[in-house]
């Protein structure tokens, strides 16, 4: 008989404050427009969080992701996710909706980076933001900026930033903070004056320092979260880089039983975005041995 798994949970996981008040938001408003001859359909411009799973419960109730503004008929009911979007996008909303109709989930830390990111090109500063230029936040963040703002997702951009003459630098809030360290050590000998202010969210470094505490007592860890997730990402990237295998999946039935055959203490962490429900979902499967036989999860490895 195959000895049972042991499993251990990194502390935290899960959703983080800002993800778990947006939700609660949409589900409220959701709630609200339920007797409205539309259904209760609440339109969000982009998945409202990074994880397919849980719009797909959400959009059962009536949010409807769409790509546009133009997508949205007018009057509907709008909602503003928690990565937050460009002032331009909020004022296009309103516009087409009517401020009443437009809530705004905005994760209070991202409302905080883009705040600074205002106040540094208010203040004269060229600013730089650390991050994934494609990601809805960063989007976000360079549209409160305006003026002379950059991104840099590598220290190979930052270093080719350059001499500057006042820079001020903010981070995406779910970068790692080495990366963030490392680039105000690069950036210090070419500006004249640098300003950085630490906008990483507590969470984020919180779920970090969890991973890397929880490596070194286990066999394997299994990450759970979006593809699309920025923080889940890191989380890969922190264990891979203590030389822990990784298995990184959306849900339960992704498990490899391959995977688990040579293990017998698993542990598991989420991303930021990741509901309590799913893993608990992975959890059972694990401890009631429902896996699948030949299938692969995501190990991360071509993810960067």
């Amino acid at each position: 008989m195959e000895r049972k798994k042991e499993i251990e949970i990194a502390s935290p996981t899960g959703f983080c404050f800002g993800v778990k008040r947006a939700i609660e938001s949409l589900e409220q408003r959701i709630e609200e427009c339920s007797g409205l001859p539309d259904g209760g359909r609440v339109y969000s411009i982009g998945m409202p969080i990074h994880n397919p799973q849980e719009v797909e419960r959400l959009s059962k109730k009536g949010l409807k992701v769409v790509d546009r503004i133009e997508d949205i008929p007018p009057g509907s009911h709008a909602f503003v996710r928690a990565h937050g979007a460009p002032p331009s996008q909020k004022e296009g909303l309103v516009a087409r909706c009517g401020a009443d109709n437009v809530t705004d989930a905005t994760c209070p830390f991202v409302k905080n980076a883009q705040d600074k990111a205002a106040f540094l090109s208010k203040e004269g500063y060229s600013v730089l933001v650390l991050g994934d230029p494609g990601h809805p936040e960063i989007q976000a963040i360079v549209g409160c900026a305006g003026g002379d703002v950059m991104v840099a997702s590598s220290l190979r951009e930052v270093e080719s930033i350059g001499k500057r003459d006042r820079l001020g630098v903010i981070s995406q809030t779910t970068q790692k903070g080495e990366f963030l360290g490392a680039a105000a050590s690069i950036l210090a000998p070419q500006a004249r004056e640098l300003r950085v202010f630490n906008t990483i969210c507590g969470a984020t470094t919180q779920r970090q320092e969890a991973v890397r505490r929880i490596t070194s007592r286990v066999d394997g860890l299994i990450v759970v979260g979006g593809r699309n997730s920025a923080n889940t990402a890191k989380l890969v990237e922190i264990a891979r880089s203590q030389d822990c295998d990784v298995l990184w999946i959306e849900h339960a039935g992704e498990l490899s039983a391959d995977w688990f055959a040579r293990r017998s203490k698993i542990g598991i962490a989420a991303g930021a975005s990741t509901p309590d429900w799913l893993i608990e979902e992975v959890k059972h499967a694990i401890e009631t041995s429902q896996v699948s036989r030949g299938m692969d999860g995501y190990d991360g490895r071509n993810d960067e």
